[in-house]
């Protein structure tokens, strides 16, 4: 090696970048094949299959034709395009239902498409995800005070493309990525006492509230604990929020009670249950659920008094997202998005797995091994593809997707522990730091 000169950043991007293109072939080359042969053989329909397009369409239908977006008939519009013909309840292939089940303030956001083909929409919209995730990881790093060398941050940013989730993210054109991008955003602006604008991208986020209601629970929470210091940021949200709300209902009067309604009735034609649900029987399932809901609300009431731009505060927040991806009633590898801070200041706080407990240390090792699971044998059924017959290849589409339940469930139990030893240090015992 010449004097002066370091090859391990380019190494460590050469890594990320190997990742990234396993994960994306394994995709192309894989997976979709697989699921394009598997429903031609049970008869089921495709057609775009992009997320976007359901809540396109009623954004479509409310705005410019003052259409119900709830309404069965854009919901067989709807499912006319995204499967590619109206479903059939007689054919026992066909899935059973796909409609519009966000807010109804999420047509605001999509206004400005409206006049669009969707083919253009779904790629503008493919591409400003790609862009926005990519701003995210600088953002989630002032969020986690952590300056990294920049070639650092370049193969984190590939890394984060080339995951699992986000590959699913780009290529649903999910909302998910939105969501998590209106979340550092939020708080990024918070941390810089930018409390207005902090306020606004946190109601912006509740487009999927399912996925922040955790974390507005309790930073209301922290809110009330120093209301004189902090209560703009929540006059900002719940003015942002009081504005999409009369703004949806001069469009849809009584749209509340429907989109309540089109919530309670999505987990019976998803078969949506939560990550915990998947891994474990009930009762044990539920109980978990609410030990860890009681566990993280237990964490954020005793960090309730930290400022924003505190490690209490933060870890608090990683926590907090972390454990809403494995109790929300709805399971979806794109939801993982929102693991990427706690696996960031895993990344971080690595160097101080000494200072862990054996638990700890086990686990970390474990989400690791769970984590590179999923490039390892994405990479390796990409590189077989080539050489293979393709239903070789295809029968092992699975095997990437082994550990992806099992990673958020581990991730949470580690940023837990973590937090607890931080926020109650004399419960942590001798040698803890």
């Amino acid at each position: 090696m010449r004097p002066g000169i370091s090859y391990k950043p380019l190494g460590l991007v050469l890594a990320a970048a190997v990742c990234a293109a396993g994960v994306w072939l394994y995709a192309n080359r894989v997976l979709i094949p697989h699921q394009i042969s598997d429903a031609a053989a049970q008869g089921r329909p495709r057609g775009n299959l992009s997320d976007l397009y359901l809540h396109w369409v009623g954004a479509r239908e409310l705005l410019l034709n003052g259409r119900n977006p709830y309404s069965p008939e854009v919901t067989r519009e709807i499912q006319q395009g995204y499967y590619g013909r109206p479903l059939d309840p007689s054919r026992p292939g066909d899935p059973r239902d796909q409609r519009f089940a966000y807010p109804v303030y999420v047509t605001f956001l999509l206004a400005p498409t409206l006049h669009l083909p969707f083919e253009i929409v779904r790629k503008g919209f493919l591409w400003f995800s790609f862009w926005l995730t990519v701003a995210t990881v600088p953002l989630w790093l002032r969020v986690l005070r952590w300056s990294p060398p920049l070639w650092t941050q370049v193969s984190l940013v590939v890394f984060t493309l080339g995951s699992l989730p986000v590959m699913q993210g780009l290529k649903l054109q999910q909302m998910t990525l939105l969501v998590a991008a209106f979340v550092v955003i939020g708080l990024a602006l918070l941390a810089s006492h930018q409390s207005i604008a902090a306020g606004v991208a946190l109601a912006l986020a509740t487009i999927k509230p399912q996925l922040v209601w955790l974390l507005l629970f309790w930073l209301m929470l922290w809110t009330l604990a120093d209301w004189r210091r902090r209560y703009r940021w929540a006059a900002s949200f719940l003015f942002t929020m009081t504005i999409l709300c009369a703004a949806a209902e001069w469009y849809l009067p009584h749209w509340i009670p429907q989109f309540i309604q089109a919530m309670r009735e999505y987990p019976t034609y998803t078969d949506a249950v939560s990550t915990l649900d998947k891994l474990l029987a009930s009762p044990w399932a539920w109980i978990t659920r609410a030990l860890a809901v009681a566990a993280t609300l237990h964490v954020g009431w005793k960090n309730r008094m930290c400022a924003q731009d505190t490690v209490a505060f933060t870890l608090t927040v990683v926590l907090i997202l972390t454990v809403t991806i494995i109790v929300i009633p709805s399971y979806a590898l794109y939801n993982e998005v929102l693991l990427l801070p706690a696996l960031l200041m895993l990344v971080r706080d690595y160097k101080q797995r000494a200072t862990m407990n054996s638990m700890g240390r086990a686990l970390l090792a474990l989400a690791a091994i769970l984590l590179l699971w999923q490039w390892a044998t994405s990479i390796v059924l990409a590189g077989l593809s080539f050489v293979l017959p393709a239903p070789t290849v295809q029968a092992a589409w699975a095997v990437p997707l082994w550990t992806v339940l099992h990673l958020p469930v581990v991730v949470a139990a580690l940023v837990l522990i973590m937090s607890y030893r931080k926020t109650f240090p004399a419960a942590a015992g001798p040698g803890s730091s």
